[in-house]
């Protein structure tokens, strides 16, 4: 079976006083996701704006993959397709 898709996905990225907030929204047709990550500039650090958005934006987007594997084997369960060796209460399925 074939199956083309295309799933939107937009990154924001908010800097004040040395924090970086990168919120991750994600729509596949059928959901929507959002994902979150922060970082903060060490005050005995050299301030790299760069360095904060990349390391933000990778905590956003880690967040965002373990909303979409907890969805992913929440709907294997539901159709009766759970996965035999992972780990279910690890992915919080209730």
């Amino acid at each position: 079976m074939s199956h083309t898709t295309e799933w939107k996905t937009r990154v924001y990225l908010f800097e004040e006083e040395h924090t970086t907030r990168v919120r991750v929204e994600l729509d596949t047709g059928t959901n929507r996701l959002t994902g979150h990550g922060t970082a903060r500039c060490n005050p005995t650090d050299k301030d790299v704006p760069e360095i904060g958005d990349e390391l933000a934006a990778a905590r956003a987007l880690e967040n965002l993959a373990e909303q979409l594997k907890r969805t992913a084997y929440r709907d294997m369960a539901a159709v009766g397709a759970a996965p035999r060796q992972a780990p279910l209460g690890a992915y919080d399925l209730g």
